[in-house]
């Protein structure tokens, strides 16, 4: 006859109940789960993690568009270069950006290579630098400044893509990084990504600008853009490429509704409060355009200066897309383009 002594039959039933116990959470209706939250630090409350094979959900794997990252930098480089040249008054001509790189040709190289070297060595240290005997400058970005490029607009798309999930109120997302380029993000019970996947495609980059009301009707000057506006399809306006006020100033944005439409309030940082307060008061009377993916959302006129650091912005939205533009703001911008090249749907296991 079989016999176990005692004391083991209670460590057995022992164990058996502390794993029952710290097992009971994850038979709870998700309201109860959210219940035991609330008990004491020393119960058993945390769930075990379903993934996509016992979930279900969806699996995208995105790509950054890093030379869109890398041209950008470029057309602002091309910009400073131009700026210092002429403030040291240095001769030159044909510049700007090919390839890697910024090129250009000094008129006179004798005198002026080292004081062309320096403006272009100040602007970026991962430059390769040569000047010709002819006073062609090639500036060029070095292997380790492409990679540092790449480094830092995927680890900051990580970043931005994580707090978008995390705002739309999806649990448990797995996002990670694959590759030199790329983004895996694995969404556990989401059966229709396509709204993911709306927020994902937009790299929200907001701007502020002046409209650029010297030039005639149509015309565009060397420091001015045309692009479209969203109130009045088929419609443009020209603005001023410079910078007045950009989006990486906001510290919240929310959906709202004035005169019984749906808006979207912001609220500038302490530096951004004043710019704003500082442009509006020089321009009052001026239109001001706010700029969202190469696209005026809005272009009201400054009737007085803002100085609260907040404001609202119009542009006859849908209760969505004020929800969405407020979501985005709030995120903040892609520093690329991103691009879904796989996506994947996975049904529950059994």
């Amino acid at each position: 006859m079989l016999h176990i002594e005692r004391w083991k039959v209670i460590f057995i039933l022992v164990l058996t109940a502390l794993g029952v116990l710290y097992a009971a959470p994850n038979m709870a209706s998700p309201q109860a789960q959210a219940w035991l939250t609330g008990m004491p630090s020393w119960l058993p409350s945390s769930t075990v993690h379903l993934g996509l094979d016992l979930q279900g959900g969806s699996h995208i794997l995105l790509e950054a568009d890093t030379k869109a990252v890398i041209s950008d930098r470029l057309d602002a480089m091309v910009e400073a270069v131009r700026t210092e040249l002429r403030k040291q008054n240095v001769g030159y001509v044909d510049l700007g950006a090919q390839h890697n790189g910024v090129t250009f040709k000094l008129r006179n190289p004798a005198q002026d290579s080292d004081a062309a070297r320096k403006i272009v060595r100040g602007l970026d240290q991962n430059l390769d630098i040569h000047i010709g005997d002819n006073g062609a400058v090639e500036a060029m970005l070095s292997e380790n400044g492409v990679r540092d490029i790449n480094t830092q607009v995927i680890n900051q798309s990580i970043e931005i893509v994580r707090r978008r999930i995390d705002e739309t109120g999806t649990k448990e997302p797995v996002i990670q990084r694959q590759g030199s380029d790329r983004i895996v993000v694995q969404l556990p019970g989401v059966d229709d990504p396509e709204r993911i996947k709306e927020l994902l495609g937009k790299t929200a980059k907001m701007s502020f600008h002046l409209l650029d009301m010297d030039v005639a009707s149509g015309s565009i000057s060397i420091g001015s853009r045309k692009l479209p506006l969203r109130e009045n399809p088929g419609q443009s306006l020209i603005i001023k490429k410079r910078v007045v006020l950009s989006g990486d100033m906001l510290v919240d944005s929310q959906p709202t509704f004035e005169q019984g439409s749906p808006v979207v309030s912001f609220r500038f940082n302490a530096i951004g409060a004043k710019r704003f307060c500082d442009v509006t008061r020089d321009n009052v009377g001026k239109p001001f355009a706010i700029v969202l993916d190469d696209e005026i959302i809005s272009a009201p006129r400054i009737n007085d200066a803002i100085c609260g650091g907040s404001g609202i912005i119009t542009g006859n939205f849908t209760v969505k897309e004020a929800h969405d533009l407020s979501l985005l703001l709030r995120a903040g911008a892609l520093p690329a383009p991103l691009n879904v090249v796989e996506e994947r749907q996975y049904c529950p296991g059994p």
